[in-house]
């Protein structure tokens, strides 16, 4: 099982919006030097929306080829069609994936049954490539119900959620009912200590993009139940936490990883780079944080 900081990891780009493959893989190199505990390519984040297919391919196979197994790369697989998430999870798991994230399927609307059927049909084809899955209903509209998760959570390949609601209550039913061996991960940076601290595994992060060793030192303390180190650390990070999701994610993380110089702030449309208005902010808040 992972544990710790997973970095949801951003897509570089170059500025004319072709994947920067050679900044992807500066990108992980960086995160292995800084202690982060498994990347994650290619979720919402890393723009999953708007790269193609073959492209979304690539990635993956940068991404372990690059990390040449010194952490876990876990694989954004999900699609609102099963039948794509499971070809990316099959192509995953052939250039040496460690996990695979299936986000709960967007845009369709399915019952609590057809995510049961999905995630489930995934499993079944993809043998060997533990699946983590992602309620994130805020970008998803369709909302995995704990019970709906609980019953996948009994099937062997599933082996944890990243549950995104930032609703600690719905957090700890999860943490009380699930099985033996399958974890559940923060993907709310602001919520994150509070799941970590009641027996959540890690986080799965935007804020590691531009903090990770803060990150990989907060999900260590918090996981090993050393609350004031852990609270002390995300209280500098608060701030950070907050200013990355002045607009819609990616935006502000990525104008903030320009501002580290580690990449530049190019995103796909529909969306526009970080607004003038609001880069102050995130700027304050990196500053706050210690990273600028």
């Amino acid at each position: 099982m992972i544990t710790g900081s997973i970095v949801a990891l951003t897509t570089p780009l170059q500025e004319d919006g072709s994947v920067d493959y050679p900044g992807l893989r500066r990108l992980i190199d960086w995160h292995i030097a800084e202690g982060t505990d498994c990347i994650c390519v290619v979720g919402t984040t890393g723009e999953s929306p708007t790269v193609d297919v073959a492209e979304h391919q690539e990635i993956i196979r940068t991404a372990v080829e690059q990390s040449a197994g010194r952490v876990p790369i876990m694989a954004g697989c999900g699609a609102n069609s099963t039948a794509e998430a499971i070809h990316l999870a099959r192509y995953a798991k052939d250039v040496g994936a460690n996990y695979q994230l299936q986000v709960v399927p967007y845009y369709n609307k399915p019952t609590q049954e057809g995510l049961y059927q999905h995630f489930k049909a995934i499993h079944d084809a993809v043998d060997g490539l533990p699946m983590l899955l992602y309620n994130v209903p805020g970008r998803t509209v369709a909302d995995m119900q704990p019970a709906t998760a609980l019953r996948l959570a009994q099937l062997p390949g599933v082996v944890g959620i990243k549950e995104a609601t930032g609703n600690i209550e719905r957090a700890l039913w999860l943490l009380r009912d699930a099985p033996e061996g399958f974890g559940v991960y923060s993907g709310d940076d602001l919520s994150a200590v509070a799941l970590m601290l009641c027996g959540g595994k890690g986080c799965v992060s935007v804020t590691a993009n531009v903090a990770p060793r803060q990150m990989h030192e907060l999900c260590k303390a918090a996981v090993a139940g050393e609350r004031e180190k852990a609270l002390q650390i995300n209280a500098r990070l608060m701030p950070l936490h907050k200013a990355l999701f002045v607009e819609a994610n990616p935006i502000p993380v990525k104008w903030a990883l320009s501002r580290l110089g580690r990449a530049n702030a190019t995103v796909r449309l529909p969306l526009t780079t970080l607004s003038q208005s609001q880069r102050p902010a995130v700027e304050q808040a990196m500053k706050d944080a210690g990273i600028l």
